[in-house]
């Protein structure tokens, strides 16, 4: 019997608590629910958008070597189309960049593998300091 009381007691308890949970409106929940999803997203478009940036500075970097190795095997027209595909990848990586000091500073690295293109196209000879200082540069970023 005493049993018996308790399980009604338990049963009617909780009856009376999902009927008075049952009577609250779900606006904060679902307010809540927004708001977390929200963060949720926005944190999962900014891993994204680091990802992004971070893929094209090592494409970047990758395709400065290659053209460096091109160069020091005077393959001239195979160095110009590694920097061709080093800018490519920098401006890449300059879309998925939200910080603007990054952004001025990639963009300056862009300039300045243009201009080594450029030279390189025209038939004048530098030396691979150019090319080192940039890859400095792009390993400056790929820390940040």
């Amino acid at each position: 019997m005493l049993r018996f009381l308790g399980l009604l007691v338990l049963i009617s308890l909780s009856f009376a608590a999902g009927y008075v949970f049952g009577q609250l409106p779900l606006k904060p929940l679902t307010e809540k629910v927004r708001e977390l999803s929200k963060n949720v997203m926005d944190t999962t478009l900014g891993i994204e958008r680091d990802l992004r940036r971070r893929h094209g500075l090592v494409d970047a970097k990758a395709r400065l070597v290659q053209a460096k190795l091109e160069l020091a095997d005077r393959n001239y027209g195979n160095a110009t189309k590694e920097l061709a595909e080093t800018i490519d990848a920098m401006e890449q990586a300059l879309h998925g960049t939200r910080e603007p000091a990054a952004s001025a500073r990639l963009r300056t690295l862009v300039a300045q593998v243009k201009e080594v293109r450029l030279e390189l196209t025209i038939g004048k000879k530098f030396g691979p300091g150019k090319l080192d200082g940039i890859q400095k540069d792009l390993d400056e970023l790929l820390q940040k």
